[in-house]
């Protein structure tokens, strides 16, 4: 019971960090030392598991899944989103405290470069050429400038593939993807509907944004494990660099542009600024990198000690 509450843990802080743009849940996963783990259980869910529970095989079928794993890891993960949309609405705590969000999550992701290379090291000039690849990347990806998109089920099924890609992915953001699309309010608003009378409508929009999740992660999660288990350390080293080009969007201090769109603020722009020594937002900024950091270095202790 107690592997199983830590395992919930874990997927908590997976799906906390996923409702935050920038931050990615599959870089608590990696933290945590469960992201191998999660990659081969998501890959244990093919095409002959589907096929035995499709015709009622289904002893057979949870054999050949690890659904214990999955089961309790999709547990916190689905928590953590309704808690920081319904009760703690944390997206709007992102208009109205950025420093302070923003602070908190760039220290996990500075602690988690700072985990996950102490773990690859050491470095060879090939992994420098690589973590260089991965910088380039991920500063291109989460610098990329939003626009205007539609609102069919078949982008919405669009955006989902796309954004659990990214999810799995340590350093960029499925939450900061659906930023870039310009969907993130609009999908994550509809888990804030279930249960109310617009319940019927939310699920319009999640259905064919669960079916996109689904798609994409059954696909490129394959792709991502067998690159870890023959190309570990080039693998590891791109994701090191997708963390560090992440962090110059969750700068806490940026001069952000705003509109409104039917009552909703949404980001258009947003670009990093110097913050004036000595202002509240600056302590602000600064402990709540420091508690961001330290509260990587529990989980890694813990996640470590659990081993």
């Amino acid at each position: 019971m107690k592997s199983q509450f830590l395992l919930y843990l874990k997927g908590f802080a997976m799906g906390s960090a996923d409702v935050v743009p920038g931050v990615s849940g599959g870089t608590m996963a990696l933290i945590t030392g469960i992201y191998t783990q999660l990659l081969d259980s998501i890959k244990s869910v093919d095409a002959a598991a589907v096929k035995l529970l499709v015709t009622f095989q289904w002893t057979s079928a949870f054999e050949r899944i690890h659904w214990r794993f999955l089961g309790v890891l999709l547990a916190g993960l689905f928590s953590a989103i309704l808690f920081f949309t319904r009760v703690v609405p944390l997206p709007e705590l992102i208009h109205s405290h950025p420093v302070q969000v923003y602070g908190l999550f760039f220290g996990l992701i500075l602690g988690s470069v700072f985990i996950v290379g102490k773990e690859a090291a050491p470095f060879d000039l090939r992994a420098i050429a690589f973590t260089t690849l991965g910088v380039a990347i991920g500063f291109w990806v989460v610098n990329l400038v939003p626009t205007e998109t539609p609102e069919h089920p078949l982008f919405i099924f669009f955006a989902g593939s796309i954004a659990i890609c990214a999810m799995v992915l340590p350093g960029i953001s499925g939450s900061f993807i659906l930023l870039i699309l310009r969907k993130y309010d609009y999908v994550l608003g509809q888990f804030a509907l279930l249960g109310g009378p617009e319940t019927l409508s939310a699920l319009g929009v999640l259905v064919p944004f669960g079916l996109g999740v689904l798609t994409g992660i059954a696909l490129f999660t394959r792709f991502l494990s067998w690159l870890l288990h023959h190309y570990g350390k080039a693998t590891m080293a791109v994701l090191i660099g997708f963390m560090i080009g992440s962090l110059w969007v969750i700068w806490p201090w940026q001069s952000r542009v705003y509109e409104t769109v039917r009552g909703q603020e949404k980001l258009i722009h947003s670009e990093p600024i110097l913050p004036v020594v000595g202002t509240p937002e600056f302590y602000w900024g600064i402990g709540m990198m420091a508690v961001g950091f330290f509260i990587v270095l529990i989980l890694e202790s813990a996640a470590r000690r659990s081993r």
